[in-house]
């Protein structure tokens, strides 16, 4: 027992080391084995393996423009479609009104269905409302001071016989003070970029009041955005409070799907006609706006709404839908993160909608619900979205096969 030691050699000092040290290796090993194994998997991802847009076969579009003044067309969710003549700010008269219902509309909401709020007639109103006599102006003369006038009814004079005085008391009743209400009329054209639009009135009867087309059309994109309001300016006649029927200056309508917006006639600033209509292309329901702007040929209202209705028949015909997708067709996969990709397939036909060299885009996602780390063959787990806005295309996208939660080799060996 009191031997000594042997002498130290490499190989016994090798072997000592690890005696010593191959516990704690393998102790280690164990640590980030479990580690890897009970740490949370990453959320499943969808990647697009598609084509991630279409182009539209063709050139662009020709469409009938006007051979004065400007004008200026685009669909909703799409852009712009074409313009033509010179974009100057020019007087737009009472399609200013557009703006005017736009933004009652935005701040004192109500549905379709529904009469908004209650608006105390003041005399300034009545008073006004007899310069259909005096001036020559659009007004709604059947007001009286001390009645009141439904929201609705309101933005209905404003809209279809073109109601100065109507507009007047709008702008009093939101803001106080025309002047306060034009500031806001002059904020919500630059929240908009409608760069070239300067307001001065609420009625646009102040040829200071000026704009252009391709402004004009912007204002009319967030306008068909308000189903109660396309309900009015959609109508071809409106009944007042005491009855009087008021035709609508906008003869578009009812005809070509059309909804209207609003006319605006004046001596200097010639025929102009904000005007929206829709087009039914598969399932999905298209809102194309367009302007017309400065048409001096007597009698000028015809002539404008004559020019409109070319472009928008002749817009109507450019949209159409194009099959980008087949159903069946893979379109990406399911990627679980650690090397794992299931393929998803589209559940029914998708097409892109728009017209001649339109480039859309096409998208993957899951919808707003969690992708889950596993599911049967056949499970919907995200979108295919063709376009965008309101004239977007959305179809389901189902897994080609079983999702599977990753196995233990792929939790033991992933990075990251």
């Amino acid at each position: 027992t009191n031997n000594p030691p042997p002498p130290p050699t490499p190989m016994r000092n090798a072997v000592r080391r690890v005696k010593i040290y191959a516990p704690l290796v393998l102790l280690l090993v164990i640590v980030i084995a479990v580690v890897q194994l009970v740490r949370p998997l990453p959320a499943p991802k969808l990647k697009l393996t598609a084509k991630a847009t279409y182009t539209f076969p063709g050139g662009a579009p020709n469409l009938p423009w006007p051979t004065e003044g400007q004008a200026s067309m685009a669909a909703a969710g799409l852009g712009t479609i074409g313009s033509s003549g010179e974009q100057k700010p020019v007087p737009i008269a009472s399609v200013t009104k557009s703006m005017t219902a736009y933004i009652i509309m935005r701040d004192h909401p109500f549905k379709k269905g529904e009469k908004g709020a209650m608006i105390d007639v003041d005399k300034t109103a009545e008073t006004e409302g007899q310069k259909d006599k005096s001036d020559n102006e659009s007004t709604l003369n059947t007001v009286r001071e001390g009645e009141k006038i439904s929201e609705y009814d309101a933005i209905a004079a404003l809209m279809i016989p073109s109601a100065n005085n109507i507009a007047r008391l709008l702008a009093r009743w939101d803001s106080g003070s025309q002047e306060a209400f034009v500031k806001k009329m002059n904020d919500t054209a630059k929240e908009l970029g409608m760069t070239n639009t300067t307001y001065t009135d609420p009625s646009g009867l102040d040829a200071t009041t000026v704009s252009t087309a391709e402004d004009q059309v912007k204002l009319g994109l967030k306008i068909v955005e308000i189903p109660a309001l396309v309900d009015i300016t959609r109508m071809p006649a409106w009944t007042d409070q005491t009855g009087k029927v008021w035709q609508n200056w906008n003869r578009l309508v009812p005809f070509n799907d059309s909804l209207g917006i609003k006319t605006g006639t004046t001596t200097k600033a010639g025929g102009n006609l904000l005007f929206a209509a829709q087009k039914k292309v598969g399932d999905t329901n298209q809102l194309l706006v367009g302007a017309v702007l400065g048409q001096h040929k007597p009698p000028i209202i015809d002539t404008v709404i004559a020019q409109s209705r070319s472009l928008l028949i002749a817009t109507q015909k450019e949209v159409q839908g194009a099959p980008v997708v087949k159903k069946g067709q893979v379109v990406g996969y399911v990627d679980d993160g650690l090397g794992g990709h299931t393929p998803v397939v589209a559940t029914a036909d998708v097409q892109a909608v728009g017209w001649s060299s339109l480039t859309v885009d096409i998208k993957l996602g899951d919808g707003g619900t969690a992708i889950p780390e596993s599911a049967k063959a056949g499970t919907q787990v995200g979108v295919l979205t063709v376009g965008d806005g309101a004239s977007q295309v959305k179809v389901p996208v189902a897994l080609q096969r079983a999702l599977e939660t990753p196995g233990f080799g792929s939790k033991l060996t992933r990075i990251g």
